[in-house]
């Protein structure tokens, strides 16, 4: 799997999430509204949000939803665990996402509005 390295905002790191998990689960209030994001909590295609503050608002399918305030980080992974993404906030919604991510998820970033993607591919062969 390719590393890859873009600067994005924290609205198109949700977006991106939106369209690889939640899409068709989420109600559109949660996904229009800011100060709401999900996380699914289990080892398999775990995504996590680190937040100054975070409370528990609804469980849906296998997605948690809450309520954040200034978001710090966020770690994504793929329930095929090809993915490994983490977002760190630089500068209020500003962030950089840094990673690996297969096809499907470079696809997926792309859709989300995030451009200028930078990948890094492995010199040697071992992946």
């Amino acid at each position: 799997m390719p590393k890859i390295e873009v600067y994005c905002t924290l609205e198109e790191v949700k977006r991106f999430l939106v369209e690889s998990t939640a899409k068709n689960k989420l109600p559109r209030k949660y996904i229009v509204d800011p100060k709401y994001m999900f996380e699914r909590r289990q080892e398999q295609g775990k995504i996590y949000i680190e937040a100054d503050e975070k409370k528990d608002i609804e469980e849906i399918h296998d997605l948690v939803v809450v309520e954040v305030d200034n978001v710090l980080g966020i770690s994504y992974e793929s329930k095929s665990g090809r993915t490994k993404l983490i977002w760190r906030q630089i500068h209020k919604d500003l962030g950089k996402l840094t990673g690996i991510a297969s096809g499907n998820t470079l696809v997926n970033l792309l859709e989300s509005g995030i451009k200028n993607i930078r990948v890094f591919k492995k010199e040697s062969g071992n992946e």
